[in-house]
């Protein structure tokens, strides 16, 4: 027997895409990913722009991660990301300079989708939990902000 769920349809997503200084938390999406289930297990997959908002230029992902570790800790300038929980669960949490919010991560078909100028930490790792991330650009130094102050700072302006 094969069943199909659909993704989250992307006109929502595609509607508004918020510069840094205007992005607030609720401009980051929890998505659906399709997913297409069989008697020999499931599939979900991302293909290009049609699943989400950016055609993926980067794609890495954190394993192994200790309990009780945070991973993240910074912003992105112009970096578009989705994460997901491939495997076990962990914990997003996003700051927009003004409001937080907490979203858990535990399914290999949803995910949330992280605008630009959103603080974001990885938190409360299951054991053998993997984040997946899929970013629209490819590793820049110049893009990433590490200090929340001056993250705050730059928000403001």
């Amino acid at each position: 027997m094969r069943k199909i769920t659909y993704a989250t349809s992307m006109s929502i997503v595609t509607s508004h895409k918020p510069h840094f200084h205007e992005s607030r938390i609720w401009d980051c999406l929890f998505l659906t990913l399709p997913k297409i289930e069989t008697d020999a297990g499931a599939i979900t997959s991302i293909n290009g722009a049609h699943e989400i908002p950016f055609v993926p230029k980067r794609v890495y992902y954190l394993y192994d991660v200790p309990g009780g570790s945070e991973r993240g800790g910074h912003a992105h300038r112009d970096l578009y990301q989705l994460i997901v929980a491939a495997g076990g669960s962990f914990d997003v949490m996003i700051d927009d300079g003004s409001m937080k919010k907490t979203v858990s991560l535990n399914r290999p078909y949803h995910g949330l989708l992280v605008v630009p100028g959103i603080w974001r930490e990885l938190v409360n790792f299951s054991s053998g939990a993997t984040c997946l991330v899929l970013a629209s650009e490819v590793y820049d130094i110049d893009d990433y902000i590490y200090d929340f102050k001056s993250f705050v700072e730059f928000k403001s302006v």
